[in-house]
């Protein structure tokens, strides 16, 4: 019987058990269900979402004058969006019921300057909008501001080849005279190499000799060249204006608030009834300063069907170099060129591939970023965020340096903040950004770099002065290494970024050469005048002429020039003798360069024309080192140092021509004292403990 009970009794355990268990959950799923609807009703009695929905839902022709409904969705919406930034749900509804004008054109543009993104943009709301400009009855001022609000948030967008696919029809806006800046800027974002079309560049053709030589024009006709050259025959100068000017100011300050979670600080400075907001673009805070993110341009469905994937690989799903090499030729760039500067991969492809419209993108996304962020800040600007902009050119260095070569933006930035810097701000990485710059034309090297850095150097300290020294030796070491690297026989190109080369003859190198070489030998003759011939600034200089006494050994350019007597003679009479033995090397060396090219002339029968003006001070110098070191002649009539026999006598110096020479010098003082302690220790040793040990060291 017990066994039966103890048989029977389990099974009536587990029944009971899996109903406990059942009932559980059954009041868990209702308790979910009722919290679900619960937070269902309070977002159904969210006013955001009721505004919300009586925008998705108002119906075409309903009146605005007089509507305190309209009004008071309007005001709910703008004070969110000035707050927390809108969703991208919020702005879909917002940019269909903007664009599709079913209140009439009042609210358009209020809308329009409303519409901050929280986090991303619709692709779909965008192209839908974009469509809406065919209408017609939207006027010019908010087509205008409907293309700025797009190319501010362009980067937020969460893809970009659906607005690729209607490239054709934006296209045809260029037409319009008051679009046409705009729309060129757009374009130029999303122009790829199937974009280029012979009718499209007819057409800018068409456009250029009615508009004349527009900026914009010549900046999206150069991107078309760049993909294809046989199409654009135009001639179009390396360097142009910037054709493209900041688009963003009614959103600007708006978007830094809501993404550094600001919003009410800024939004007494933004009227969210008004139709002009406030602001002020030359104080703006800084905010492109953060590498973004790497995104693919493509959307998230595309890239998972096969026929996509089989055309392009987005470069963000590549890990591996291994990955990069067998997708080299179907990589997919990012959308913003900016996260390319945060990828080693992304450096990779650019340092393999030298793609072309990369670099220009990536130019494009530099230098707005450096324009916007230093030169058109304010006041507090750029020191006020220093913390934020040491990252960003520490990036933008180690970016120039593995590639070997320096954006173009980046010099064109340099040329401008030169003018305005006051030599402390970021002074390690202005200086090492401007030692990365390619030669600079001899007509224009001074105007643009020589007026402010002497500015700079003659108002700083004794460590910028250092710097700047360290600064123009390693663009002196760059220069030279382009050029033995990359001159033809007849033919110079300097720059390694073939969009924006610089072609230069060889005599026009040099006079470049030359004149860098004359401007550093200037500013060391007076830096170590103002300095007390400091031993610090005196070893920068000494680096430099290192550098120049080898031109032609090293690096194969026919080019010798001496250094000025401010440089020789502070060296020749320095007290450390650390200067002296680097100035003897220095000489050393010209001499071998002087040599090389006169056997080199006389085997190849080709001149290599040598400034018989430098052969003397060559000659001069070497006088002088010789019979001051050697020879005990200091102060002859023929060195060049004239001092009166009256002067050198009442000095009182005993043997005065004898100052200077290897035993009296002042830098070699410490080794004659040396020199004779220790013979004096040799004195007091009698002589039996000196042979005894000599002795003992033979044996």
């Amino acid at each position: 019987m017990a066994a039966t009970l103890s048989l029977t009794g389990p099974p009536d355990l587990d029944l009971s058990s899996a109903s406990d268990l059942s009932v559980s959950s059954r009041s868990s799923n209702r308790s979910l269900r009722v919290a679900e609807k619960e937070r269902k009703k309070k977002k159904a009695e969210d006013p955001f979402v009721l505004a919300l929905k009586y925008f998705s839902d108002v119906e075409a022709g309903t009146p605005v004058n007089g509507n305190d409904e309209v009004e008071r969705n309007m005001v709910l919406v703008e004070k969110l969006a000035y707050s927390k930034g809108l969703s991208p749900e919020a702005i879909s509804i917002m940019l269909e019921f903007a664009m599709s004008l079913r209140m009439g054109t009042s609210l358009c543009a209020r809308v329009l300057k409303c519409l901050i993104p929280a986090t991303l943009v619709p692709q779909e709301a965008v192209v839908r909008a974009v469509v809406w400009l065919s209408v017609g009855k939207i006027p010019v001022s908010t087509q205008i501001l409907f293309i700025k609000w797009v190319l501010t948030v362009f980067d937020m967008i969460d893809a970009k080849d659906q607005l690729r696919a209607v490239y054709g029809f934006i296209f045809n806006f260029v037409t319009e005279e008051n679009l046409c800046p705009f729309i060129c800027h757009l374009l130029y974002l999303l122009t790829r190499k199937e974009s280029v079309r012979v009718f499209r560049v007819r057409k800018l053709l068409e456009l250029q000799s009615r508009l004349g030589r527009q900026p914009f024009l010549l900046s999206l006709l150069s991107l078309y060249k760049v993909f294809c050259p046989e199409m654009v025959m135009l001639s179009i100068p390396s360097r142009i204006k910037s054709g493209f000017r900041n688009h963003n100011m009614p959103w600007k300050s708006a978007l830094i608030a809501v993404q550094k979670g600001a919003g009410p600080h800024v939004a007494a400075g933004i009227s969210p009834a008004s139709t002009t907001i406030k602001t002020n673009p030359r104080k703006r805070k800084r905010c492109h300063l953060e590498l973004p993110v790497m995104t693919s341009v493509v959307s998230k469905e595309a890239q998972t069907e096969p026929s996509s994937c089989g055309k392009v690989v987005p470069l963000v799903q590549l890990h591996s170099f291994a990955q990069l090499l067998e997708n080299m030729h179907r990589i997919e760039l990012p959308a913003q060129m900016g996260s390319l500067l945060g990828s080693s991969l992304a450096l990779q492809y650019l340092d393999c591939v030298q793609d072309e419209s990369a670099l220009l993108r990536l130019n494009f996304w530099l230098g707005y970023a450096l324009h916007e962020e230093f030169l058109f800040c304010g006041d507090r600007g750029a020191s006020q965020n220093s913390q934020e902009a040491l990252p960003f050119l520490d990036r933008l260095l180690s970016t120039q340096h593995f590639l070997q070569e320096g954006f173009s933006c980046s010099e064109a930035f340099l040329y401008k903040f030169l003018n305005v810097w006051d030599g402390s701000l970021l002074r390690p990485q202005i200086l090492g950004l401007l030692s990365n710059i390619p030669v600079v034309p001899s007509a224009q090297i001074r105007q643009l770099l020589f007026e402010p850095l002497m500015q700079l150097f003659f108002t700083s300290s004794l460590f910028f002065k250092c710097g700047l020294m360290e600064c123009l030796n390693n663009m002196l070491l760059k220069w030279l290494t382009w050029h033995s690297v990359y001159a033809l026989e007849d033919d110079l190109d300097i720059s390694l970024n073939s969009h924006t080369s610089i072609n230069m003859t060889l005599s026009g190198f040099k006079d470049s050469v030359m004149e860098l070489v004359d401007f550093v030998g200037r500013l060391a003759s007076l830096g170590l005048q103002l300095e007390g011939c400091h031993s610090l600034l005196l070893s920068f200089v000494l680096d430099f002429y290192e550098t120049v006494c080898d031109m032609f050994m090293k690096y194969g350019l026919p080019l010798v020039v001496m250094p000025p007597p401010g440089v020789f003679y502070p060296a020749l009479f320095a007290t450390d003798p650390v200067s002296v033995d680097r100035l003897a090397y220095i000489m050393h060396r010209y001499k071998v360069n002087f040599t090389s090219a006169k056997s080199q002339e006389e085997l190849t029968k080709q001149a290599f024309h040598i400034s018989r003006q430098m052969v003397r001070e060559f000659n001069h110098y070497i006088i002088v080192m010789v019979n001051c070191l050697w020879n005990s002649k200091m102060f002859q009539l023929d060195m060049g140092l004239s001092l009166g026999e009256d002067l050198l006598l009442k000095s009182k110096v005993p043997q005065y021509w004898a100052s200077f020479d290897l035993v009296h010098h002042p830098a070699f003082m410490s080794y004659a004292v040396d020199f004779h302690h220790r013979q004096n220790e040799n004195k007091m040793v009698p002589a039996s403990k000196r042979y005894t040990s000599n002795q003992c060291a033979t044996s």
